[in-house]
């Protein structure tokens, strides 16, 4: 399957086009970013937004170091057996930045760490509370490694404003990520989050989710997701189109026209979703904010 389509790249529509970073908004985030010795996903992934989200002042902070232990097949994020060791300081570190930064909603992610005991689910909480400590009034997102019950017990106390986890494609499709990972896990995941504590918004945790189109999936296919993320309780959902980081990863099989990112926000809102971002720039914390905002509905 992956040779055959190697041999016919696409070329990417005007819909895709996007702006290198610049302005000095970018360039002081990236100072910050730099100084604190913190890694973004927005780097590490190659994401198309960082010109429209650094320049706008956000960031997603990418946490338990720059070496993910798990090697998906769409992914630009280095892989490796073993992670490198976690910083004592990151907690405080994040935090310092968001003060810089003057942010008010924070994203935080990680690189999967099998490695470790908890799989890092600990310093992940520690972060998260780090972060508050630092900054009251700040809401904190963060999008989790597929993590059972027994390790989203360590965020006990120290629960996100939105916990989001990513089921990345449709069921047939799932052999583009890691062979440790699969759409029942991560729907085990999500249901774990909306049983893991109140979130600080709302009576019941918040949960979000992704699915990257272009895959090759089909319209029914994404609309079963659709259902299944709903049965899961899944309340923010965002679809996006996958871009091809570099040769290295799988090729596009389709660009899927920003109309039928429309037609697809309205299935996914007819659902009951209470947010949905659907366009093909859209990534899972593109517009985090506006996303989890109580009143959030709609195409953002």
């Amino acid at each position: 399957m992956f040779e055959k389509r190697e041999a016919r790249p696409l070329g990417k529509p005007d819909w895709i086009r996007v702006k290198a970073p610049s302005g000095d908004s970018w360039k002081q985030v990236r100072g910050i970013i730099e100084k604190h010795r913190l890694h973004t996903v927005c780097d590490e992934a190659q994401c198309p937004n960082r010109g429209e989200c650094w320049g706008a002042r956000t960031a997603t902070f990418m946490i338990l170091g720059d070496r993910c232990t798990r090697s998906c097949r769409f992914c630009a994020v280095a892989s490796a057996g073993k992670g490198r060791p976690l910083r004592a300081d990151e907690g405080p570190e994040l935090a310092r930045a968001v003060e810089e930064l003057k942010l008010r909603y924070v994203v935080l992610t990680s690189v999967d760490r099998d490695d470790l005991p908890l799989r890092g689910a600990d310093h992940f909480a520690a972060c998260v509370m780090a972060v508050r400590a630092g900054n009251p009034g700040v809401r904190v997102e963060t999008l989790i490694p597929d993590y059972t019950e027994a390790e989203l017990a360590c965020f006990a106390g120290k629960e996100p404003d939105v916990w989001a986890h990513n089921v990345e494609t449709v069921r047939s499709l799932q052999w583009v990520r890691d062979r440790r990972a699969s759409f029942d896990k991560s729907l085990a995941t999500l249901r774990a989050a909306k049983k893991a504590g109140f979130s600080k918004n709302a009576g019941e945790p918040v949960t979000k989710s992704s699915l990257m189109l272009g895959l090759g999936e089909k319209r029914e296919e994404v609309l079963s997701a659709m259902d299944e993320l709903r049965l899961a309780g899944v309340d923010i959902l965002v679809l996006g189109q996958y871009l091809r980081p570099s040769p290295a990863q799988i090729p596009v099989a389709e660009y899927i026209h920003p109309e039928e990112f429309f037609r697809y926000a309205e299935e996914a809102r007819n659902r009951g979703f209470s947010s949905v971002v659907s366009s093909p720039l859209a990534r899972t914390s593109y517009h985090a904010m506006a996303a989890a905002a109580p009143a959030a509905e709609g195409v953002v």
